[in-house]
């Protein structure tokens, strides 16, 4: 457990906490045992929306950015490996040199961001347990570990570092675009929106006139904000999963994730698709992106009366599905 290599750090006096001042915690997942830091010190630092909520929930001082300065951080190492640095980089910034915790899984690069932070400062003894490790920094200049700033990929779109396809637009997102019909109805949402290119896309189309960008990861909002200028986009920051418009959509477009960090889980799709049902009018369509292996035709077909694949390759599929079950006056 990620708590046990936590605590192992505080009970070996490999993580010495100063006796005063705030804790920043930066991106912790829910389900992260913060029970060994003492609770009214710390500050969580998240952005994505099911995880700050979860440590608000919990009666976590819960932030979307660090504010300040700390008398000490612990960074819980992401997915993205420029995003894991710039984190880093951020933590001993804002602790004016540490001490700065960081945890994460084999399995997530823990191994060569420890080689690296040993050649860049000072690195006290890694504790390893649970197919992870967890080191703390005192000392050393991570300045050249900061996020290398936005990219603009094709298109004139802005990202940054750690988002779903950072540095160039999505392939399934382009091929999603590229199925849909040149008329689009009136009231739509863009589940998932990321920094904005389907959303972008859908906005060429005749005939919409709201849409709604429907997007966890905060970061990735602020981006789509910026992408997408058009006074017909609404932005919300908010899990899709359970989200709702304050009236039922004409239809909804997504390209849904399907990792929780590494690990794959399909359930995520399948969740886009039943949320997806939930939210349009008894008419309304919904066309989604997924790749070939994902098995999300059963959902489909379970909550939505019409489905077909309208386009794909071997890498994707574009299913189309209308007249959702589960839409308001829309039983069988």
């Amino acid at each position: 457990m990620t708590v046990s290599r936590l605590t192992g750090a505080l009970d070996s006096g490999a993580l010495v906490l100063p006796e005063a001042g705030r804790i920043a915690v930066f991106r912790p997942r829910a389900g992260y045992d913060l029970s060994a830091l003492p609770k009214d010190r710390v500050q969580v630092i998240q952005g994505f929306r099911p995880d700050h909520d979860a440590f608000a929930a919990a009666g976590y001082d819960t932030s979307v950015a660090a504010q300040g300065d700390y008398a000490a951080a612990l960074v819980c190492v992401p997915r993205a490996k420029a995003e894991a640095r710039a984190l880093v980089a951020r933590a001993m910034a804002a602790t004016g040199g540490g001490p700065v915790a960081v945890d994460g899984q084999k399995a997530d690069g823990i191994e060569s961001l420890l080689k690296e932070a040993r050649k860049t400062g000072t690195v006290g003894e890694a504790l390893s347990k649970a197919h992870g490790k967890i080191f703390v920094v005192t000392g050393g200049d991570f300045t050249g570990w900061a996020e290398a700033g936005e990219t603009t990929v094709d298109g004139g779109f802005v990202t940054v570092p750690g988002l779903f396809s950072a540095d160039a637009v999505d392939e399934g997102s382009a091929a999603l675009a590229a199925a849909l019909p040149a008329k689009l109805p009136k009231r739509m949402a863009d589940l998932g929106a990321g920094w904005g290119y389907l959303a972008a896309e859908v906005l060429t189309r005749d005939g919409v006139e709201e849409l709604h960008l429907v997007e966890a990861e905060h970061a990735a909002l602020d981006c789509a904000r910026r992408n997408v200028t058009d006074p017909r986009a609404r932005f919300h920051w908010a899990d899709a999963l359970s989200w709702r418009p304050d009236e039922p959509l004409d239809a909804i477009v997504t390209n849904p994730p399907f990792h929780i960090g590494r690990d794959a889980d399909p359930g995520l799709g399948r969740g886009f698709i039943a949320a997806a049902a939930a939210m349009l009018k008894p008419s309304g369509r919904l066309w989604l992106v997924a790749n070939r292996h994902l098995p999300y035709e059963a959902e489909a077909r379970a909550r939505f009366r019409e489905v077909q694949e309208i386009a794909g390759s071997g890498r994707f599929k574009i299913l189309a599905a209308a007249k959702p079950v589960s839409a308001r006056g829309g039983g069988r």
